[in-house]
Parts: C-alpha cells; sequence; structure tokens
C-alpha cells in the first residue's frame, strides 16, 4: 500500500511539473501569461453569446440565451480543445522521455489536463458573473451540473489520447480532425435542445455523448423549463470503451517507441 501511496506521489509530481512546463512554454512570461488559459475560451464563448443576442435569438425564448450560450459553447471548448492539444505532442516532448518517471502518457496527460482546467475555469467564471450581473439565473442542481461536466471531460480525455496516439502513427489525422471537429459542433447539442428536434433526429444525436452530457448540463442550470434527454448509463458505458480503446493504442506506441 505505501509503494502505491508512493507511485502517486510520484505521477501527480511528474504530471505537476509538466503542466508547469507546457504553461511557460505556451504563454510564457510576458504580458498576462498563463492567463490566457483561461481568457482565450472566455473570449470564444462570449463572441458567440453576443452574436446571438444581436441577431436577435433571444427574444421570444422562455430560455436565457446567456444561459444557453455558456453551457452551450462552453461544453464546444472542452471537448474541441482538448483533442487539439494532444495531437502532436510527442515531438516537442521527446527529450523529456529520456527521465525515467517520465512517461508517454504522462506528457499527454499533462497538455490535456491543462486545457481542461482552462476550460473549466473559464466555465465557471462566466457562470459566476454572469449570474452576479443577473444574466443567467444560479443552478438549480449544482451538483448534477458538476456530475455532467466531469463525465464531458472524462469523454474528451479519451478521446484526447486516442487522437493524440493515433497523431503519432499518421500526421494526418490532425488534417482529418480539424474539419471534423467543425462539422460535429452543430451534432454537440450546444446549438439545440434534444426535445425540440424531430424525433428521427432526436434518435441520431442520441447517439453521441456529449449531446448527453449537455443536456443534462443544462438540467441541472433549467431544467425545470424544457424536458432534458439524457442517459448517465449510456455515457459512462461509451466512455469507459473509449477509455480502454484509447490506452491500448497509447499502450501500442510506447512499445513501438521502446522497441526503436
Amino acid at each position: 500500500m505505501s509503494s502505491f501511496r508512493q507511485g502517486l506521489r510520484i505521477q501527480f509530481r511528474v504530471l505537476h511539473a509538466l503542466m508547469l512546463r507546457e504553461m511557460l512554454t505556451r504563454y510564457g512570461r510576458h504580458n498576462i501569461g498563463f492567463l490566457w488559459l483561461f481568457i482565450e475560451p472566455m473570449m470564444f464563448t462570449l463572441a458567440v453569446v453576443a452574436l446571438w443576442t444581436a441577431t436577435g435569438m433571444h427574444k421570444g425564448a422562455g430560455i436565457s440565451i446567456v444561459a444557453f450560450g455558456i453551457t452551450g459553447y462552453s461544453t464546444i471548448m472542452l471537448w474541441r480543445n482538448m483533442p487539439n492539444r494532444a495531437i502532436g505532442a510527442i515531438e516537442p516532448n521527446a527529450s523529456l522521455l529520456k527521465h525515467r518517471p517520465v512517461q508517454i502518457f504522462d506528457v499527454f496527460a499533462a497538455r490535456i489536463l491543462l486545457e481542461a482546467v482552462g476550460a473549466t475555469v473559464s466555465f465557471a467564471v462566466l457562470v459566476f458573473a454572469a449570474w452576479m450581473l443577473e444574466l443567467m439565473p444560479a443552478p438549480e442542481n449544482v451538483l448534477m451540473v458538476l456530475s455532467a461536466w466531469l463525465l464531458l471531460a472524462w469523454f474528451a480525455f479519451a478521446v484526447s489520447l486516442w487522437i493524440g496516439a493515433a497523431s503519432e502513427r499518421a500526421s494526418i489525422v490532425y488534417k482529418i480532425w480539424a474539419p471534423a471537429s467543425y462539422i460535429f459542433i452543430p451534432l454537440s447539442g450546444a446549438m439545440f435542445l434534444v426535445e425540440a428536434l424531430p424525433r428521427a433526429f432526436q434518435e441520431v444525436v442520441l447517439l453521441f455523448p456529449v449531446v448527453h452530457c449537455v443536456e443534462m448540463i443544462r438540467d441541472g442550470y433549467f431544467g425545470s423549463m424544457f424536458k432534458a434527454q439524457y442517459d448517465i448509463a449510456y455515457v459512462l458505458v461509451c466512455n469507459t470503451v473509449l477509455t480502454l480503446f484509447a490506452l491500448s493504442q497509447l499502450r501500442d506506441i510506447t512499445r513501438r517507441g521502446i522497441e526503436q
């Protein structure tokens, strides 16, 4: 048991050091530095909310467009940005793999977790600021919102490991993922409520775990104003399968690296 705890401490120290290195490498110490980690996703989310408001999409809606936009577009910043940072992560950090405690998984995890922290802090700050300005209500069920956000982060983490491992095998992965992620945005649930869609289309979009997570987040915020549709068990199964598959791909490229 003591060896297990010691292993965990080493793992946390490695991840902490790699995340600090990544922040300094990406943002440096000039201007506002690592604050860009939080401000960048906030700017994108605010821009979308402002656009929706300016075009009059908020009129006639029972749900605040600010609440709808923040709870939707913030999720896009989470699941889309995490895989982007995993692509091509090994090459700029290859020298670190000479240190025995540092593994390929650690390099991927540091980048992915750092992006997750940025999106999470951005989401929390936007929600708090909008609530203070009375632009959106407080969540009806905070625990549900947190649970849904963690499920979405888990899904994004698994996809990121998979995409990152695949990018080490073929550089074309980035060229495929970039447009694919844009195509997936309209299907992610960020821009619609499932109950507003035709029945046939509901069955299609609910095949994507992200949609379940977005519906669950919105249910936690303003669930009394609409009928959310999601299946937590389905998301858990999908996340578990994706994680196991991603870890198998990661183990494969690790073995190839050792053989080389």
